[in-house]
């Protein structure tokens, strides 16, 4: 019996699993908030606190960079060490995965029915996939083939510096700089949650367009306005003009990210969008403002032509990804 686990600054997510049933079919799958706990390990008592199950094992996806079977979860205070998970719960193994190393491990096990085709190409066969993931941040793996079977890398590519389109993006950057004092400004810090919100403010405090007043009132009352952001921008019986250009922007810059991640990992086998937020705005994804910026690559924009683009719709593919690795470690 494994233990598998999608480790996240919002939320964690826990599940058993067996061999005979496989990664496609969690058994007792259970959601924590992580902020609620003070560590891993106390989510992880409570989940056996509540299971007469025997486990052998546990394989987790981590929020924030893993070394050497060690990881600082990025947004909160958390650090794990899987030996320290293994001697306390007294596994016979524990596995310790980024958490978009785990959803690419997850890739190959997807069926049709768990992606959205947002843009036609023709994949070669053992070429690298890439995958891109905004959620509460913004995350990045790929996978490259061995001549066997892919392998998953993972990835801090999320935190490379924010390199802006046009103007209006220019003016996005310096005011993340001289307005919120950002020292480094990242794609995270434009092209996630946290990002759609930064978005937001940027375009009221610019005057590029006004913030209703009715909708300045919603979304005071909230801790996390941001999917009431993408909601509203989303809805044709709503006029918001900067919910839609705050969700506009956004897109633009996924889409010359996730252009930038076709480049360098020439991305010939496909590009996957994964995280919590590209399945909730596949309308604004499939406007002209994503696959523009996705080409937009000068002279080599003819390179990203064939490359087809999916979004991942299965909710929990980090989590499928660690229970793939975790059920069968030996064979990646």
């Amino acid at each position: 019996m494994l233990l598998a686990g999608d480790i996240g600054g919002t939320k964690t997510i826990l599940a058993l699993y067996t061999p005979e049933k496989g990664p496609y079919y969690p058994i007792a799958e259970k959601r924590y908030p992580s902020a609620s706990y003070h560590s891993l390990e106390a989510i992880i008592q409570d989940y056996l606190d509540n299971t007469q199950e025997t486990i052998s094992s546990a394989s987790f996806g981590v929020a924030g960079p893993v070394i050497a079977g060690k990881a600082n979860v990025t947004n909160l205070s958390w650090k794990i060490e899987a030996a320290k998970l293994k001697e306390r719960f007294n596994w016979q193994a524990t596995y310790l995965l980024n958490d978009l190393e785990a959803i690419a491990y997850a890739i190959p096990n997807l069926e049709k029915k768990d992606l959205f085709l947002l843009s036609e190409g023709e994949a070669i066969p053992g070429g690298s996939i890439a995958v891109i993931a905004p959620g509460t941040g913004l995350g990045e793996a790929y996978l490259t083939w061995d001549g066997i079977r892919y392998r998953a890398h993972g990835s801090e590519g999320g935190h490379v510096d924010f390199a802006p389109t046009n103007q209006i993006q220019l003016s996005l950057l310096e005011f993340l700089h001289n307005e919120l004092h950002y020292e480094h400004v990242s794609y995270e810090q434009v092209c996630s949650g946290l990002g759609i919100w930064n978005i937001y403010r940027f375009l009221i405090h610019s005057g590029i367009v006004q913030e209703p007043t009715w909708f300045a009132k919603e979304i005071a009352k909230l801790e996390d306005p941001v999917p009431l952001i993408a909601s509203t921008a989303l809805d044709p019986n709503l006029e918001c003009e900067i919910c839609q250009k705050t969700l506009e922007l956004f897109v633009s810059i996924l889409g010359a990210e996730t252009g930038n991640m076709g480049l360098n990992l020439l991305s010939t086998g496909g590009i996957y969008l994964g995280g919590g937020i590209p399945p909730r705005i596949l309308p604004a994804l499939q406007t002209d403002h994503f696959i523009q910026a996705f080409y937009n690559k000068g002279r080599l924009s003819k390179v990203l032509k064939n490359i087809p683009i999916n979004v991942i719709t299965y909710p929990h593919s980090a989590l499928m990804g660690a229970a793939c690795f975790g059920l069968h470690p030996y064979d990646w």
